[in-house]
This record gives C-alpha cells, sequence and structure tokens, in this order.
C-alpha cells in the first residue's frame, strides 16, 4: 500500500510536472469512470457533473490522502491497496487498471490506476470533515517529541498497531513502521505505555528520519502496483525474513500482529518489557 513517502512523491510530481505538464493550472473537462465504486462521495451522476470544468489549484497530501485543491471544492483521493496517479500525454493508450480518467483542457489526462479497485475518490466542499480525524503528521510542526510521549503514555497498545492507527499518526503504514521500530531498536509487540523516555525520543527521531529517506527516494516501488521510487534498495528489515540483520547479523523474523506481516530483528529489538 502506497504510505506518506509513495502519496508525497505523486503529489509533487503532479504538483511541479517533473517534465510534464503541471496539473496546477489545467481544467478538468470531464471525468470517465469505468469502476463506479472508486467515487465515495457524492453520487457518481453528481460526482460527473460537479467535477466538470473545475480548475485545479494545488496538489497536496494529508496523511495517506492526495489533495488536490479545485476553484470549487477539493478532490481527495485514497489510493488503498495498489493505487498509483499519474498524468498521461494526448493519445496515450488506455492502460488495464486505469479505471476512472480525468480529462484535461491541455488534452494530457489524469490516471488513477488501481489494479485492485480498493482506491476511493471524494469530491468535497470541507474536507475537513475527513481530514480532522486524522492524527499529526509526523513531519508536521505539530509532531513534538513532549505531544508524542504524552500520547503514547496515554495508550496501552502494541507500539506496531497504534503507530499504523491513522487517527493518531498519519501516514504510516506497513513498511515505514517496520523500519521505523528498526531504526529505534523497539519490539513491535512492546506497549506503548511501557515504553522509556529515551526509547520514545529514539521512536520520535526514527520515525522522521525513515520518512525523510522514503521521500528523497521518491517512495518504494511496491510489487507490480506502484513502481515509483528506489527505497526498498534501503529496507532494514522490511520483506527480508530470513536475510542477516545488517546491524548484528541475526537473522530478521516476520510474526503477524494485527493480521499484518511484521518484520524485525530479535536481537536488536529484544522485548526486555510486556505488561499485557
Amino acid at each position: 500500500m502506497p504510505e506518506l513517502p509513495e502519496v508525497e512523491s505523486i503529489a509533487r510530481k503532479l504538483n511541479d510536472g517533473n517534465g510534464n505538464p503541471p496539473l496546477p493550472g489545467q481544467i478538468i473537462t470531464h471525468a470517465t469512470i469505468s469502476w463506479p465504486r472508486h467515487i465515495a462521495i457524492p453520487a457518481v451522476s453528481t460526482f460527473r457533473r460537479n467535477i466538470r470544468s473545475r480548475m485545479v489549484e494545488s496538489v497536496g497530501r494529508r496523511g495517506k490522502y492526495l489533495v488536490i485543491k479545485l476553484d470549487r471544492g477539493t478532490l481527495l483521493l485514497h489510493l488503498r491497496m495498489s493505487g498509483d496517479l499519474y498524468i498521461t500525454p494526448p493519445g496515450a493508450a488506455k492502460g488495464p487498471y486505469e479505471h476512472t480518467i480525468f480529462h484535461l483542457d491541455s488534452n494530457w489526462q489524469l490516471r488513477f490506476s488501481d489494479a485492485r479497485k480498493f482506491g476511493k475518490i471524494y469530491l468535497l466542499n470541507s474536507p475537513e470533515k475527513i481530514l480532522d480525524q486524522l492524527g499529526p503528521e509526523p513531519l508536521g510542526p505539530t509532531f513534538t517529541l513532549a505531544n508524542f510521549q504524552s500520547r503514547l503514555r496515554s495508550k496501552k497498545r502494541q507500539i506496531k498497531a497504534l503507530l499504523m492507527d491513522q487517527s493518531f499518526l498519519a501516514g504510516l503504514g506497513n513498511i515505514y513502521t517496520d523500519e521505523a521500530l528498526f531504526l529505534a531498536k523497539i519490539h513491535p509487540r512492546l506497549r506503548s505505555n511501557t515504553l522509556t523516555d529515551d526509547q520514545i525520543k529514539l521512536l520520535w527521531d526514527a520515525i522522521r528520519t525513515t520518512l525523510e529517506d522514503g521521500i528523497r527516494a521518491n517512495g518504494a516501488s511496491i510489487d507490480w502496483v506502484y513502481r515509483g521510487g528506489s527505497f526498498q534498495n534501503q529496507f532494514k528489515v522490511y520483506q527480508r525474513t530470513g536475510e542477516p540483520c545488517q546491524r548484528c547479523g541475526t537473522p530478521i523474523e516476520r510474526i503477524t500482529l494485527g493480521q499484518r506481516g511484521t518484520h524485525f530483528c530479535p536481537s536488536c529489538q529484544q522485548e526486555l518489557t510486556n505488561d499485557s
């Protein structure tokens, strides 16, 4: 699933153009929707009508959501398991997973590719109804060490599950949580309220460092569904089950927590405390 660095990389490419025409300033003339379930809000017929002749003002990100501000309303896109969003030139052949296409006045197209069809698109006058449910941005000014420490201590959840809870912290998923916990030397099963001050500081730094590294690499190319960046070449634990830890040589282990595969080094990330 595309996480914060992948979504941020997509937003930057759309905003800057990255060799293509930038999306801001272009007008959406109409939309072709071959998978109506992509449209979460409003009804598909209303969506088709209201998206016409809307000019794109900016492209940004909040958590895992792409935020496309229009001259009237805001498009939110959640890529879910297999989504990608990109601009294609006039006449480009349609791919098999490009189920929602926004036609632009430049004759280029903004295409939402989604192999597994779990992605969601919202056209809202007040996107805050959805975005305000998210926790702080881990690279934003409100994600302070003091605030992070206070919020961790107020919970009694396994640290991995808590970090992946989008209402607690926006943008982290399986990949970057595993990598950040490894960098901080924290076992993914430890309870949030048992972490020491030193561990919390290490984790706070590790989350930011891991995400910043991911963004610099344009995210990770994930299987065959998102082929964007190169952060997969920097993985320390994720998808490295049985391979030697790059820090100590111990084989990386994989367990299941909350129905999610979880990768860690049993030597570097020892489960020293557990109040369960």
